[in-house]
This record gives structure tokens, C-alpha cells and sequence, in this order.
């Protein structure tokens, strides 16, 4: 059965946020909840956490995860970032933007793009998000919450914890954050390719 925290969007409790990181620490899987829908975390080095969200959502094994940093400076820990592509990702983060870039080597092989080796990585702006990464001190590996077979992400903390209790350890609930994912821009050639559009503006990579 999935913990279920009620955290508030603007003043998230910071007991609540300690006791979800913790868990992380402890090799949890959560489903919290970003600028652009709701999203499936785990610990970074979290072989398990990443084979449940693979079955949770029918992933293979070409699907690039998202390292959801803090901030930049985090970020640059696991991607390759040229000046120009630096310029571009900073003027637009923290944002509802995915980037793929190549992967350093602090980035588990399991975790890259099989043939590509790069990673998604992304900057929210969203408060109880940046509580937990703050919390936290390292990225969560992330995925969005979008389930087989369904068009759109769940938004509704309580339908997560009712529909995915068996296979989530805790859901964080801070209300309704949307149903549109972030656009991914891939930056891995040196020149911005947008691969999906969705909640950041992409005029500025086009």
C-alpha cells in the first residue's frame, strides 16, 4: 500500500517532504507532482525503482528517462553541455522543458540511450518538486505518469494512490498540475530538434 502525503502547493510541510525523501533514500518509488502533470520518481541508482516504472508504464528499453535536477549546477553533473546549447537551456529553465543531452559518466549505462548514450534531464518549476529535490541533494530519476493504453497523465493524487496502491510506495498530492507533458527538445547533435511539443513554448528552439 502507497504512503499517501497531502502536501500543500505553496507552502509545502516540511516534515511531509522529509519523510518522502527519506523513503526515496530508502529506495522508494513516488509519484509526485511537477510543472507538467504528475510524474513517477525514484532514486537515481535505483535498479528496481527503474524496472517498476518500466512495467508500470510498458517501457522498453530505448525509452529515455528524465533526470529531474535541482538546478544547474546539478544538471551539469550528468550531461555534456556545449556554450551554445548552455545558453538555450539556461534562458529556459527552471521550465516545463525536457532536454536530451549526452550522459557523463556520474549517469548508470542502464539509464542512457542504448545507442544514442544520452539522458533526458529537466529543471521544474514547481514549488513541493524543488522542496523534494532540495530535500533530496541528488536528481530523481523520473518518468511521467502516463499509463498504457491512456492519452492523457493522471493529475488527481487521489486517483493515483486508488489506481496504482499495489505498485507505488507513496503519492504526493499537492492538487491538480495538469495533464500536458513537458516539451523535449534533443540538443544531443548540437542543434535543437524538438521531439515532442508540450507545455514550454518552443519558439525560441525552432
Amino acid at each position: 500500500m502507497a504512503k499517501y502525503f497531502d502536501v500543500h502547493p505553496d507552502n509545502p510541510q516540511p516534515r511531509a517532504i522529509s519523510q518522502v525523501a527519506a523513503s526515496v533514500r530508502d529506495g522508494a518509488l513516488i509519484a509526485y507532482p511537477t510543472d507538467s502533470c504528475y510524474a513517477l520518481g525514484c532514486r537515481l541508482g535505483s535498479r528496481d525503482g527503474i524496472e517498476r516504472i518500466r512495467a508500470i508504464r510498458h517501457l522498453d528499453d530505448r525509452h529515455h528517462f528524465t533526470l529531474v535536477c535541482q538546478d544547474f549546477a546539478q544538471l551539469g553533473q550528468f550531461v555534456r553541455v556545449d556554450n551554445d546549447v548552455f545558453r538555450a537551456i539556461k534562458a529556459s529553465t527552471p521550465g516545463s522543458y525536457t532536454f536530451i543531452l549526452p550522459a557523463t559518466r556520474e549517469v548508470p549505462r542502464r539509464l542512457m540511450h542504448p545507442r544514442k548514450k544520452t539522458v533526458g534531464v529537466r529543471i521544474p518549476d514547481h514549488v513541493v518538486a524543488q522542496a523534494l529535490l532540495t530535500e533530496l541533494g541528488e536528481p530523481l530519476l523520473s518518468s511521467t505518469l502516463l499509463l498504457p493504453d491512456e492519452e492523457e497523465p493522471l493529475t488527481q493524487g487521489w486517483e493515483i494512490k486508488d489506481r496504482l496502491d499495489h505498485v507505488l510506495d507513496a503519492v504526493v498530492d499537492s492538487g491538480d498540475c495538469g495533464t500536458e507533458p513537458t516539451t523535449v527538445i534533443d540538443f544531443s547533435s548540437g542543434e535543437a530538434e524538438i521531439v515532442r511539443r508540450g507545455a514550454g513554448d518552443v519558439s525560441r528552439f525552432e
